[in-house]
């Protein structure tokens, strides 16, 4: 189905299949199933079982699903999937305003809407671009681990911010945050790359979160408390401003 073109409409072809494995995790995988051979082959069933088990949620850790990916213009979708867990008015990271010196210019100053999503280690955690355009900026800064589904984790954990500007202009930065189990940001991009929208950008390994600032006039789409999908979910539109209410049941 990669590549293909789907519509509201019927076209198209979809079929449910097992989601391949990132390249980056099987490493990993393959590592946790012969630990898990060792006790097995040594009779020490108690121990190997679960091992092979563990070794099967590595695998599942690193799922690399397709995902259809809507094509307007207005649209910015979800860059991560998981739980929208703060949505909050404020400054963007000063690494993301104004010129850095290469001529490059940033986001301007000014309050925007971020919308944070967090991903439990049951969540896939490839990551995706919101829009497509040119990446102007990978900045990485290194932290702390603390929870990431804490306020201060986008001051004091270690993270990558990444700006990607559009043809026309428009700019989106986001924060990739490490957590408390995650301990690696894996970025696939680099500045003067070009993204497509939904396009996979980097993983963060084992439990972290996605702050995504909005454009100035944008509000979110999602509400706090929604569960996200990356690059399916459509986060927010262009220049939409409306409230949006729901009732958790």
């Amino acid at each position: 189905m990669a590549g293909e073109i789907l519509d509201n409409q019927g076209r198209g072809e979809a079929s449910w299949g097992l989601p391949s494995i990132h390249p980056e995790g099987r490493k990993y995988g393959l590592i946790a199933a012969a630990i898990a051979l060792v006790p097995l082959l040594l009779g020490w069933q108690f121990i190997g079982w679960p091992l092979l088990l563990l070794s099967l949620g590595v695998f599942a850790f690193f799922r690399d699903p397709e995902r259809v990916v809507p094509q307007d213009d207005k649209s910015i979708v979800a860059p991560a999937d998981g739980l929208v867990t703060l949505i909050q008015t404020l400054e963007p990271p000063a690494e993301m305003l104004g010129s850095d010196g290469s001529g490059v210019p940033g986001l301007a100053p000014g309050p925007v809407t971020r919308v944070s999503i967090f991903m439990s280690v049951f969540d896939v955690h490839i990551n995706r671009a919101p829009i497509a355009g040119t990446v102007q900026r990978v900045v990485y800064i290194p932290g702390k681990f603390v929870n990431a589904d804490l306020d201060k984790a986008s001051e004091e954990n270690e993270r990558q911010l990444v700006l990607i500007e559009r043809n026309d202009g428009l700019m989106i930065a986001f924060t990739q945050i490490a957590g408390l189990v995650a301990r690696r940001i894996v970025p696939f991009i680099k500045p003067g790359d070009t993204v497509a929208k939904g396009q996979r950008i980097g993983l963060i390994r084992f439990g972290s979160r996605v702050d995504v600032y909005l454009p100035a006039g944008t509000q979110p789409k999602v509400l706090l408390g929604q569960r996200v999908i990356a690059g399916e979910t459509i986060l927010a539109e262009i220049g939409a401003t409306a409230l949006l209410e729901g009732i958790a049941q």
